[in-house]
């Protein structure tokens, strides 16, 4: 655990408050002739390897729903951990100047919204409420 920019958040923001003396380390490369390398961390939880872990939300919720026991997700909030970021939004890109794909891609999306939920439920993915309404984009920040 050092302060040299290669941790992730989580593993800073655990420093910073001294709680280094517990801590496992998981990889999410790991062997890939195993299944599922990213899992481990998840499954160090249900299996009572470590009490907490603090993993991508995505990976998380995927993996959480497979265990054989019942695990709680809270995302952490980005407010509460600044400078460190834990919450990201998701984004298209067009090349600048395609207004036509742009405004295509944002109607699908509204179009299928419902869809896209059930399918980031069913897949476990948590989501972060926005603070602010989502903007529309904007010439030249596409």
């Amino acid at each position: 655990m050092g302060d040299d920019g290669t941790n992730t958040p989580p593993a800073h923001a655990l420093a910073a408050r001294g709680v280094v003396d517990n801590l496992v380390g998981y990889s999410l490369y790991g062997d890939y002739a195993e299944e599922s390398p990213p899992a481990r961390i998840v499954e160090g939880v249900a299996k009572g390897d470590v009490d907490v872990a603090i993993v991508w939300g995505p990976l998380a919720g995927y993996f959480a729903k497979r265990q054989s026991v019942e695990l709680t997700l809270t995302p952490v909030m980005p407010e509460k951990e600044p400078p460190l970021r834990f919450a990201f939004s998701i984004a298209m890109g067009v090349r600048k100047g395609n207004k036509e794909l742009r405004d295509e891609i944002d109607a699908v999306l509204a179009r299928k919204r419902s869809e896209i939920d059930r399918i980031l439920d069913e897949y476990g993915v948590p989501r972060v409420p926005q603070n602010q309404p989502e903007a529309p984009a904007r010439e030249g920040k596409q």
